[in-house]
Parts: structure tokens; sequence; C-alpha cells
């Protein structure tokens, strides 16, 4: 492609000059290659200009004031956007339906619930965020929640290519902070929730409701539709403030208007609901446990609606839907029927859905392993510890992917508000401790990590999957 068709520049210097691809990663870089120079909060792209013109580069995206590289500057007063834009463009190709879901928690859970209802549906469907690309055929995995632009749109391109006409992807903050999501032809939107997570990142609540709202004030067609559960202040805010950017929005939960869950009955492995849409009641049995789980579905059912399935198909769909990996998956029993459980719950609001979820399934007592991560939001780790004392009756506190901090502070954070915990640093000891102590109606949950399947400590990953290393010590009358 020439750098004028990918960026609009209309000098004849620039219609002459090929090319082959971009990126923003200096060490990606191959001849040909137009190299976005992005500033960071941690490193500036500018500084590896050099590198990149070394390995091939035969043009810069930069901001403004950039000194002339000695090859062509693409000069620009948002390059996050326009690397956007010029990723749309490279891989142009894009899936008819798009649909775009934010939130704190639920969103990979609500993605991969719309696209099993579109394939029930009997439409070719994908689906994109925090656990990688699910088709069809199965799972892929990616490296971001919301990959980089150039990434993401090779996605889309292949995705379509493929023959896939309808796509549900996440949008992380970060993603629509950094603006990976411009140049997305998004077709509807939907909003799970909004609860305390990456105030590293975040200025508070207020900052990180204005990063989510982004998707809507800024990439939502204007009259475009959107689904929000309503239920708590943030939803209804989000909701207040989509009527006023002119979207068509469905009201979801408990207090919906669109749809509203009536009733919720939590049977063995599954539970009844009740659900009052559009003002016509229906019963459905959802094989999945856990409130949070109910509200993603019922989302996934409002936006699978708005993008042309019928109630009583996306209804029927809800019946057979599979939880995704790592979220109140169950990854086996003991010899007296005590099950396993791993869940990817690591923020306070997270955790307090998970283990009230779990209680109406548990005859005994709640046991539950859990840490915090380092390098990320402090503050919620006396909550969190705070909600696994009130809400489980024996608590082991370990490590969670301590980065480059002391995993001792990390602990001891938790453990201010969780006093009657134990602590065992080592995850794969407490999770084998955590097992032994299972009696008869016990339940056991091992929080934070879920489908993730390495330990980080400083720069290096560890493998380790919290479901494998469960299902190690449960080999003996292991049930499923």
């Amino acid at each position: 492609m020439k750098l004028a068709q990918l960026t609009g520049l209309s000098d004849s210097h620039a219609k002459d000059i090929d090319i082959t691809g971009l990126s923003a990663d200096s060490r990606e870089i191959k001849p040909g290659f137009l190299f976005a120079a992005l500033p960071g909060t941690r490193m500036d792209g500018r500084t590896f200009i050099d590198a990149a013109i070394a390995k091939g580069a035969t043009a810069i995206l930069a901001p403004h004031g950039t000194p002339e590289p000695g090859i062509p500057l693409v000069a620009s007063d948002d390059p996050r956007h326009d690397l956007a834009l010029m990723a749309a463009r490279f891989y142009p190709k894009q899936p008819q339906t798009i649909v775009a879901v934010t939130g704190t928690n639920g969103k990979s859970s609500t993605v991969e619930f719309l696209r099993q209802i579109w394939a029930f549906a009997g439409r070719k469907s994908a689906c994109l965020g925090t656990l990688g690309v699910t088709t069809d055929t199965g799972l892929r995995l990616l490296h971001h929640t919301t990959p980089d632009p150039v990434a993401l749109h090779r996605e889309i391109h292949a995705l379509a290519h493929d023959g896939v006409q309808y796509l549900a992807l996440e949008a992380s903050s970060h993603g629509l902070l950094q603006k990976r999501l411009d140049g997305v032809k998004i077709s509807s939107t939907g909003f799970t929730n909004l609860s305390q997570d990456h105030f590293d990142y975040h200025d508070g609540f207020e900052d990180y409701f204005a990063a989510k709202a982004r998707l809507f004030e800024e990439l939502a067609p204007s009259g475009s539709a959107v689904a929000i559960v309503v239920d708590g202040s943030w939803g209804q805010r989000m909701a207040k403030l989509c009527r006023a950017h002119g979207l068509e929005v469905s009201s979801i939960g408990w207090e919906g208007e669109d749809i509203r869950l009536e009733e919720l009955h939590p049977l063995a492995k599954s539970q009844n609901l009740t659900l009052k849409i559009k003002g016509t009641l229906y019963a459905v049995e959802l094989p999945l446990a856990g409130e949070f789980q109910a509200l993603n579905a019922i989302l996934a059912l409002a936006l699978a609606m708005q993008s042309g399935v019928s109630v009583e198909v996306a209804l029927e769909a809800l019946k057979s839907l599979r939880g995704v990996r790592g979220r109140m998956e169950p990854v086996g029993g003991t010899i007296d029927g005590a099950p396993v459980f791993v869940d990817f719950a690591h923020t306070p609001d997270g955790l307090d859905k998970l283990l009230r979820a779990l209680r109406p399934h548990t005859i005994g007592d709640i046991h539950l392993v859990f840490g915090c991560g380092g390098d990320r939001d402090p503050l919620k780790r006396p909550q969190m510890g705070k909600i696994a004392a009130d809400l489980a009756d024996h608590v082991i506190v370990t490590d969670d992917n301590p980065r480059h901090e002391n995993p001792v502070n990390i602990r001891k954070a938790i453990l201010r508000s969780c006093p009657g915990a134990t602590e065992i640093a080592d995850r794969e000891n407490a999770i084998a401790m955590a097992i032994m102590a299972l009696k008869a109606g016990d339940s056991l949950v091992l929080a934070g990590k879920g489908h993730e399947s390495g330990q980080i400590v400083g720069d290096e990953r560890i493998p380790f999957d919290d479901a494998e290393i469960a299902r190690t010590y449960l080999k003996t009358g292991v049930r499923s």
C-alpha cells in the first residue's frame, strides 16, 4: 500500500513510497514498514526511531515536534488515533456486525455467550478479548484484552476473510483510552457494570467511568443500539449518558425496563430464571451457576436480539450456554463430592459476586484461595480481604502475579482486613492445603487467575495453571 493511501497524504513524495506493514514496536519492524513512535507512560516510542530505521522502516508516524528522522515523517496531533485508522486501511475487511462490550467484570462471559447465541442461530460468528479469539473451530490465545490497533485490525480482517460476519469484542478501559478500537466499524454496544479496578492507571471512579464512556460517546454510531445492565448507580448513569448521545438504550437487569430479571432460583449446577422481556414473562433454565452469570447471559440475550436474533431463538440458546474458561469453572471434586472451582475474580466487586453466587450452591463451608497482583491498584487489597473474611468460611491468602512488588507486603495488606485467614506464600501449596481441608458439602474456589497459565514474578512468567494444579491434587476420586 502506498503511504498516501495509508495516511491520506497527497504530496507526490508520499505517493511513491510503498508500505509493507506497520507497527508501534520497533522490534517488529521489517523493511518497508511504517513505525509508529508513540509516547507512553513508561516509554517514549520516539527513542526507538533510529532502531526502527536501522531495521528498514521507510516512514515514521510521530507527534508534532518530532525532529526530522531522514525518512518521511507523518506528524500527528493524535498519533494513537491515526495509527488505528491506518491499521483499518491496511487491513480493511470487517464483519458486517461488530458488537463491543465494556465494563469492569463480565466482558469475557458476555461476548462468549453472545457468540454462542449467534452460532445457535446459524450465524458464523466469533468473539475477541481476554481469553483470545474464539470461533466455531476453537480458541486462539492473544496477549491483551484489547490488542494494539494493528493486531486488532489484523485479527478482524482475518476473521472477515474467513467468512465471519458477527463479531463480539471486549473493550477495555486501557484499549479505549489508548484508542485501539478507533477505526473499528462498531454496530452496537453493551455495558456490564463498573467497580474498582485499574486504579493504578485511572485516577478514581470518575476517570475510570469516563474511559468506559468513550465507547458510547465517541465510537458508537449515532442512533445505534446499546444494552446496559442498569442495576446500580453507574449503570443508570451510563444509560442516561447514552440516551443523551442519541443511542437506542435497552435497560437490562433486576431494574431493567426492557429485559427484567424477575426471579432467580439456584439449582445444584444451574438456575431457573424468570425474565420479563418487553412485558412478556419467560422461564428458562440456565445451565450455569451464579447470579453474575445470569446477568451476563441476559445482557448477551439483549445484544443478540438487537442484532436481529428472535427472542424465541435467543432464549432457546440460553438453555445450552457453556461457561468460559476460568469463570466459576468446575475443575473437579474430592472423593466426598466437594467441588473445586477456578475464577478470574480479581476486583472487590468480582470477588463479592463470586462468593455470593457460590453460597446458594454450597451446603457446608466455602473455602477460598486468593491473592492480589503486584504493580496494580493497592487500594483494592484490604477491600478484597474484608470481602473474603465476610463471605468465605475458610480463607488462604497467597501470591498472585507479584510482578515487581515484594509479595510479603501484598499479603500483609490483604491480611490486615482478613485477620482470620491462613497465609501460605506458595500458591501450589496453598491450593493443596485447601483441597485437603475440604469436607462433604464444602466447596472451594481458587480466585484471581482463572484461565491464566503463568505466574508473573519480576520479569519472568513461570508456568502455573490453577485448574491443572487442582486437578493434580484431585486425581484420586475426581468428579466432573
